[in-house]
């Protein structure tokens, strides 16, 4: 039987090792701490630490490899940028972060070790409702391969306006348009049709698909059960291009 002072000892460095593991992945498993996100880039990647693959302060974001998934990453302002519903994301000077991430796709192929097709990734950010973090955070990683077959047999629905997609994806009744490129910011497209953005802004969910030539931007609306959340579109496994481990 350990002796009283072991038991407390051990039982220190359990803790102590248990916070050390929530504070680098806690904003991804603890519910109860919504700002952890934000904790990580401003104050341990600003500063030179782990875990950010990327801190740019001048083009103001930060690439953190997520611990969900091998390959998913996050683009993050490195200003604190509270998520869409945020009214700076409007402004003219502000950063095109879903530009942003995209041009950081060959990061998903380097951490599955393959080379996964522009056409079977995705950027995707959830709306309040669906998220757990109050740090803007755009989740790049591959699209499920369902999603991509339906998408390719709705590519014919896609135009310059929105338009609701005959077939739902994920069991959530999506809309979408087609963009040329990602040469204007998509959360500044979708405030431009929302009356009051100030207001509505949060309940949005927005993804981005490669489609045809250019790409798909899909919107939904968190309302009953659905909370919007476009990750739900993303295959953090990337199972049609990694062998499971």
């Amino acid at each position: 039987m350990l002796k009283k002072s072991s038991w407390i000892a051990g039982l220190g460095l359990v803790c102590a090792a248990g916070f050390a593991t929530w504070y680098s992945f806690g904003w991804q498993t603890n519910k109860h701490n919504p700002d952890a996100l934000w904790h990580i880039v401003h104050e341990r990647c600003a500063n030179g630490a782990k875990p950010c693959t990327i801190y740019d302060a001048s083009h103001g974001f930060a690439l953190l490899h997520s611990v969900e998934g091998r390959g998913q990453y996050l683009l993050i302002p490195t200003k604190k940028v509270p998520g869409i519903e945020s009214a700076d994301l409007l402004g003219p000077d502000v950063p095109n972060y879903f530009a942003q991430a995209w041009s950081f796709r060959e990061y998903v192929s380097r951490s599955y070790g393959v080379s996964v097709p522009d056409r079977e990734l995705s950027l995707a950010i959830n709306s309040v409702s669906g998220r757990t973090q109050n740090q803007l955070h755009i989740h790049l990683d591959c699209l499920k391969p369902e999603v991509r077959r339906e998408l390719d047999a709705m590519a014919g629905n896609f135009g310059p306006s929105w338009v609701d997609l005959p077939i739902r994806l994920e069991g959530h009744a999506y809309r979408g348009l087609y963009l040329s490129d990602l040469g204007r910011s998509p959360f500044q497209i979708l405030a431009a049709e929302i009356a009051q953005p100030q207001m509505h802004m949060r309940d949005h969910t927005l993804v981005v698909a490669p489609l045809g030539a250019g790409f798909a931007l899909l919107d939904d609306t968190a309302h009953g059960l659905d909370r919007a959340s476009g990750e739900e579109l993303q295959d953090h496994s990337c199972r049609d291009y990694v062998k499971p481990v």
